[in-house]
């Protein structure tokens, strides 16, 4: 998806290693991801180093830049 591609273009900008994790294409069907975020949209990041999940592409390039840009 195109959101998706913004964050991971910024992860790879900032050299931040990270795994991806597929889900299905309908929103109905994202119950992963609704179990780890409290919604089906994706993007989400997983920051388990810092405790944080968080969903929407510029929220998440936000939080990149603030917590991991030099």
């Amino acid at each position: 998806c195109p959101y998706c591609e913004l964050v991971v273009d910024r992860l790879d900008e900032l050299d931040i290693e990270f795994e991806s994790v597929w889900t299905e294409g309908l929103h109905s069907k994202r119950d992963e991801v609704k179990r780890v975020s409290g919604q089906r949209a994706v993007p989400v990041l997983v920051d388990d180093e810092r405790g944080i999940t968080m969903a929407e592409s510029e929220r998440i390039v936000e939080y990149l830049d603030t917590s991991y840009a030099a």
